[in-house]
């Protein structure tokens, strides 16, 4: 390969620049200054497609180096952004640059490639352009999917890339079954992991079937519902055996898609009987009560926590209720569904979520958050305050705080009396 070249990554300043992420002027009014300095909007607008192009043309480049940084930086921009226009005169380019980084670089760049290939399709939402670029994309995919040679972190990321990008754009439902089938035969590789025939150890491809479940769980809820019960009566009986996996992530990917499966089941059939009920929620109980001393601390909480809300999903049918906070705007999510749709997309933008939820149309349609809120000038300057109120705020909270601990912390504070 050639000499890599010193790319400057996208940085934190490029995503600023008329961005209105969760950490932005839009989203929180509290961030807006008094009297800031004036900004030339087209000028920045052209200075960060004028980076953007640059990128583009360096994912050609003949150093892997280059490229995977290059790709690295079309990620954050697109993540932290919306850039529809600027896409559309490119999405050709772009789906060309991804496919030959997929085809031909190494696991790190295969990855990064897989994920820019997600985020295309976040940006260009479900039209005929995503549908081409899926066309394109989906074969190179599952051809790395299932390449057996292929880096365990490559084929991950592409399950991921591949669910994704299917959920978008896919209203043939034939691709749709076939893009399950795929992802099936892979993670239903785990059932008998425990009877390698070889003897070997596949433990290492733990991740693999954790992601191409999480992404067949995602495609099942845009399932028709007589598919659903089939896949339902296919799968339920065998899932409960990966709660016993030695995998942490494993255990709540398997408990999470149990979650909505029987909720997928009850919406299907409000008198839905699971036979092996009992020995299932005696095997989450045990679960949400772990106190084995060899599995760390940290572990042990984020488990009871998660098998706590998947018993309770389980015996009573209920959810525990979520609220999510962008700008203005609020949403619940009431359900594993609306759960796992989100926290799909909430990995794949990161920080870049809460911007996604306020102005891309087509996240907005499937949480069903109607048109975006478009705020003016006198608004927005009536729910900001001042930076000395904030500093005002935030010292009284601390006292407060402060003043709350040292009392528990006491030895002389009153603790009651007994009699």
């Amino acid at each position: 390969g050639g000499q890599p070249r010193n790319v400057q990554p996208f940085s934190d300043e490029d995503a600023s620049i008329e961005t209105m992420s969760h950490c932005s002027g839009f989203s929180d009014p509290a961030s807006f200054t008094e009297d800031g300095p004036e900004v030339d909007e087209e000028a920045t607008q052209e200075d960060l497609e004028y980076k953007l192009k640059g990128f583009i043309d360096l994912t050609l480049d003949k150093s892997a180096k280059t490229r995977q940084a290059a790709l690295e930086s079309l990620k954050s921009a697109f993540s932290s952004k919306i850039l529809y226009e600027f896409i559309m005169e490119r999405r050709m380019t772009l789906t060309d640059s991804i496919e030959r980084c997929i085809k031909k670089g190494k696991s790190d760049e295969q990855c990064a490639a897989a994920g820019l290939a997600c985020l295309l399709c976040v940006q260009m939402g479900s039209g005929i352009e995503s549908e081409e670029i899926f066309k394109t994309l989906g074969p190179v995919l599952k051809k790395i999917i299932c390449d057996g040679t292929a880096s365990i972190q490559a084929r991950q990321a592409c399950a991921t890339c591949l669910g994704i990008c299917c959920f978008i754009v896919t209203d043939d439902i034939t691709e749709l079954y076939s893009t399950m089938e795929c992802l099936e035969n892979i993670f239903t590789k785990a059932y008998q992991r425990d009877r390698d025939t070889n003897g070997i150890s596949s433990t290492h491809n733990t991740v693999l079937h954790i992601s191409a479940l999480l992404a067949w769980t995602l495609l099942l809820t845009i399932c028709p519902m007589n598919e659903v019960k089939k896949k339902i009566e296919m799968h339920l009986h065998k899932l409960p055996s990966l709660l016993s996996c030695d995998d942490l992530s494993m255990r709540i990917a398997a408990g999470e898609t149990l979650a909505l499966l029987f909720e997928l089941a009850r919406e299907t059939d409000a008198d839905f009987f699971y036979e092996d009920m009992e020995l299932l929620t005696e095997k989450l109980r045990a679960l949400a009560t772990d106190g084995n001393k060899h599995r760390a601390k940290v572990d042990k909480r984020k488990q009871r926590s998660v098998f706590r809300d998947v018993l309770r999903a389980v015996e009573e049918r209920d959810f525990p209720t979520e609220m999510v906070k962008f700008g203005p705007e609020r949403m619940y999510i009431d359900c594993w569904v609306k759960k796992q749709t989100y926290d799909t997309f909430k990995e794949i933008l990161g920080s870049g979520m809460q911007y996604h939820l306020q102005s891309n149309d087509f996240l907005r349609n499937v949480f069903e958050l109607g048109p975006p809120v478009m705020l003016d000038a006198a608004t927005l300057k009536t729910m900001k305050i001042s930076r000395f109120e904030r500093h005002l705020y935030n010292s009284a909270a601390f006292k407060a705080r402060t003043k709350a601990r040292s009392k528990c912390r006491d030895k002389r504070a009153d603790v009651g009396e007994f009699f």
